[in-house]
């Protein structure tokens, strides 16, 4: 997950934190992903290689939980219902259980990439 990113700088200021909290926190209710039983690393795109990867090495139990939020999520998108009160999600479970995985693989994509693109200054 590359890019440039300015949470550390928005956490260590109290102003900055202050103003932006409750826009963060508007944005995640509009989301509407934990009113369906969702994390957030549930939302994101399996598309690209490296969240792939990272999913595939999820463990099998962490695997099992992801795939039945998806199809529990999935089940109240065809019934156009969302989660109950106890069940919609708490911000507090709402835990990053996929981006340090991603965070890994990217470094090694990255390594791969670095070593493949080695040049040989022989003579």
């Amino acid at each position: 997950m590359s890019g440039i990113t300015l949470v550390n700088q928005v956490k260590a200021s109290k102003f900055l934190s202050g103003v932006l909290q409750p826009v963060a926190n508007a944005f995640v209710n509009a989301a509407g992903y934990r009113k369906l039983g969702l994390r957030y690393d549930d939302v994101l795109r399996e598309e690209t290689d490296i969240i792939r990867e990272a999913v595939n090495r999820l463990p099998d139990n962490e695997g099992y939980e992801r795939v039945y939020r998806m199809k529990v999520a999935f089940q109240y998108s065809l019934s156009h219902t969302i989660a109950t009160k106890d069940n919609t999600l708490k911000p507090e479970d709402d835990v990053r259980y996929l981006t340090p995985i991603i965070d890994e693989v990217a470094a090694e994509f990255a390594e791969k990439e670095d070593f493949n693109n080695i040049k040989s200054y022989s003579k």
